[in-house]
């Protein structure tokens, strides 16, 4: 079972940037993807990103494409989602997690080890 640590939320303007961080700790498997996902209040919990850990593939939610961006340190064992023009309804809290394999979805059922979640306010 993976520990995964997020970081890096915050208050930010309309139009503002954040970067998230995740920690990633407990590897056991060959092959890993990361995802990361958000719930805003009254809402489902939704898919943004994910990224095989080798970072050779990459897939966005139409919601942050052109906006958000998913790296990864191996060597730092941590996933980051840049996210840049900031809107009021990406407010939520914001979670990665983790699936074993080589498949990258936006599906949250398909992961199994998440993090605790990051609140991301945009508000001015």
């Amino acid at each position: 079972q993976l520990q995964l640590v997020e970081s890096g939320g915050g208050l930010v303007q309309p139009g503002g940037s954040l970067r998230l961080s995740c920690a990633v700790s407990g590897f056991t498997a060959d092959a890993y993807v990361i995802g990361w996902f958000r719930r805003a209040p009254g809402k489902e919990r939704e898919g943004l990103s994910c990224m095989r850990w080798n970072g050779r593939v990459s897939h966005y939610a139409d919601s942050v494409k052109g906006r958000f961006t998913i790296s990864g340190d191996n060597a730092k064992n941590t996933v980051y989602l840049e996210m840049n023009s900031l809107k009021p309804e990406d407010a939520a809290v914001y979670y990665c997690a983790a699936r074993s394999g080589l498949l990258c979805l936006l599906n949250s059922r398909q992961y199994d080890d998440w993090g605790q979640g990051t609140q991301v306010t945009v508000s001015s």
